[in-house]
Parts: structure tokens; C-alpha cells; sequence
């Protein structure tokens, strides 16, 4: 077993990567233990992740308020409870809902390089009301 206790604080999402206010707890990062990586990632209203894929996949759990996940196919509405699976390599974004704030646990597999996701582009103002 291993025991990680709290330690680092809040920190806020980096502006090259999120539009709005979002904040982040690292809950782990991929070491020689593990390859998975995890955060509690909270967005205000209207915040949203850049375009991004990641080489493994990821998994959301919502823990609180209401939010979309987009594809180039569709946006898909996500509460309380839901677990999205986002397959490798699909390009996508996920945030809070104009007027709701909304929080994730967010995990995903480094690939062998060590790398857990490739940031692209911000979503635009069309993107994100579609």
C-alpha cells in the first residue's frame, strides 16, 4: 500500500489549455507504480477544456453541477453520477454549461513516452453553444 497524503493546494487550469476560471486538484500523476493519472477538475460557468485527445482514453466521473462533453458528432449533457468513457486518440472537449458550474474526477493512461493528453485548440463561441 501506498499512502499519498493532501498536500499540494488548488491550482489554477492553465490558460493555454482552458477558456474561463477552472480550477484543479492532482489527485495522482503516472510513475513507475502506476500509468495512470487523475485530477478533480472544477469549472465556473461557461469554463470548458481546449480541443484535446489522449493516447489511451480517459474517464470522467461528475461529481457535481451539470456539463457538456463535445465530439466534432455532438455534445452530450453530464450530471452527478455519469462516467464518460472518451476512446483513444478521439479528439474532444468537456466544461461547465453557460450557467452551471460543474466538477469531474478525470483519469487517464500515460502511453509509453509518459504523455497523458496533446492540447489543441480552444472550442469556439459556435462549438460550444451547438
Amino acid at each position: 500500500m501506498k499512502y499519498t497524503p493532501i498536500g499540494a493546494q488548488s491550482a489554477a487550469g492553465p490558460a493555454d489549455s482552458f477558456t474561463g476560471t477552472v480550477f484543479i486538484d492532482g489527485i495522482r500523476k503516472p510513475d513507475e507504480q502506476t500509468a495512470i493519472g487523475c485530477s478533480h477538475v472544477r469549472f465556473t460557468p461557461g469554463a470548458r477544456t481546449y480541443w484535446h485527445t489522449h493516447p489511451k482514453g480517459q474517464t470522467l466521473y461528475v461529481t457535481d453541477g451539470i456539463g457538456w462533453v463535445g465530439t466534432r458528432s455532438g455534445t452530450q449533457e453530464i450530471r452527478p453520477g455519469d462516467v464518460v468513457y472518451i476512446e483513444p486518440g478521439e479528439l474532444h472537449w468537456h466544461g461547465a454549461t453557460r450557467d452551471r458550474f460543474m466538477a469531474h474526477v478525470a483519469m487517464q493512461e500515460a502511453d509509453e513516452s509518459g504523455q497523458v493528453v496533446a492540447w489543441l485548440d480552444p472550442v469556439s463561441e459556435d462549438d460550444y453553444h451547438a
